[in-house]
């Protein structure tokens, strides 16, 4: 697994999102209100919405097809809905943005 440098954190806009294109999709990096930053699959499990298209509010992020609530922190959807999308790790170093990638 290796870092990959994904942009400086000023980029990503506190209650919102940026997409990382991969070989493999796309992943959403996500920067809440107080400044932690998660990255999760941008595809919902729900019916694909683009989850960097949502609201991010707490810990979750809305989707913008169905309003299903998915953890920033688990991937998990929110009771009562039921499915989950890979989380990956994530770190921020001298004001950068890195994604840790297979």
């Amino acid at each position: 697994m290796s870092w990959k440098k994904v942009c400086p954190l000023n980029e990503v806009p506190k209650l919102g999102a940026r997409v990382v294109r991969t070989g493999t999709g796309d992943i959403g990096v996500f920067r809440t209100e107080d400044d932690r930053v998660f990255a999760i699959n941008n595809s919902c499990p729900h019916k694909g919405g683009p989850l960097t298209q949502g609201i991010v509010y707490g810990n979750k992020v809305a989707c913008p097809l169905h309003q299903w609530k998915i953890s920033l922190e688990t991937g998990k959807a929110e009771e009562p809905d039921v499915g989950e999308v890979a989380c990956y790790p994530i770190k921020v170093e001298g004001g950068v943005v890195y994604i840790e990638l297979k």
